[in-house]
């Protein structure tokens, strides 16, 4: 059954940091082409990420790839941070700023070709739609930018039904050369408070979600087979 289309695609190079919104590019076996590839490493808790969670400002640095997607490595990409520089990944002054504003130490990591779960969150992907977002500007009484829910794929429905994703769960999703299983709700947290352009905190949008959606908004999704996805695509939902 065809349900909409691809409305955005979007990428994070940099955990934490900016997305990328992209024409057209690759799902490969764990998620979007080079999408969390890059991070940094909170050096006082082994195997823990320095997210915005505990340094709001990464939500105000951009990072994006210029170099050709290979699916056998993943380039380095090339950050602004948002007090004007311009710096290559792998640059100590990079290090040395965010070390600065955090006041923990870090250790830059790089996945070459293979993103493990945990860089990306709890599943390969995660899906959002217009409906669903204009049903909670409807609710929270102002505009939601959606670069808040850090989605990689923003969909546009045919049928503009609010949290229709609800009834995907365990059902594929076909999108270019690409399939994807719905698995579950993603349960948000306090980056969604944080607006992307200028880093203000409101908590009341977050509240809203928890209390009309018991803290669910958008659905991850896992790769079933890799392939080339671009904006337009259309998205067939298939019973498996």
């Amino acid at each position: 059954m065809l349900i909409g289309e691809i409305k955005e695609i979007i990428r994070h190079p940099v955990k934490s940091f900016r997305g990328q919104s992209v024409k057209r590019t690759i799902i490969e076996s764990y998620g979007l082409y080079g999408d969390r590839s890059h991070a940094f490493q909170d050096a006082s808790e082994p195997g823990k990420f320095l997210t915005a969670t505990q340094l709001p400002p990464m939500l105000l640095y951009s990072a994006e790839f210029t170099d050709s997607e290979e699916s056998s490595k993943i380039p380095s990409p090339k950050i602004k941070s948002p007090f004007g520089k311009i710096y290559e990944w792998g640059d100590l002054g990079l290090q040395d700023e965010l070390e600065s504003l955090s006041g923990k130490k870090t250790s830059p990591i790089k996945y070459s070709s293979m993103v493990p779960l945990g860089a990306i969150e709890e599943e390969h992907l995660l899906l959002t739609t217009d409906a669903s977002l204009t049903r909670l500007e409807e609710l929270w009484g102002e505009k939601v930018d959606h670069r808040r829910f850090r989605s990689n794929i923003h969909i546009s429905l045919i049928d503009k039904i609010p949290y229709i994703e609800d009834t995907w769960f365990g059902k594929k999703l076909v999108l270019g050369e690409a399939e994807l299983e719905i698995k579950r709700h993603c349960e948000r947290c306090t980056i969604i408070a944080m607006d992307p352009t200028n880093n203000s905190l409101d908590l009341t949008l977050l509240k809203t979600i928890v209390e009309t959606r018991n803290n669910y908004f958008g659905v991850y999704a896992s790769v079933l087979k890799k392939g080339a996805i671009q904006t337009g695509d259309k998205i067939f939902l298939l019973d498996k």
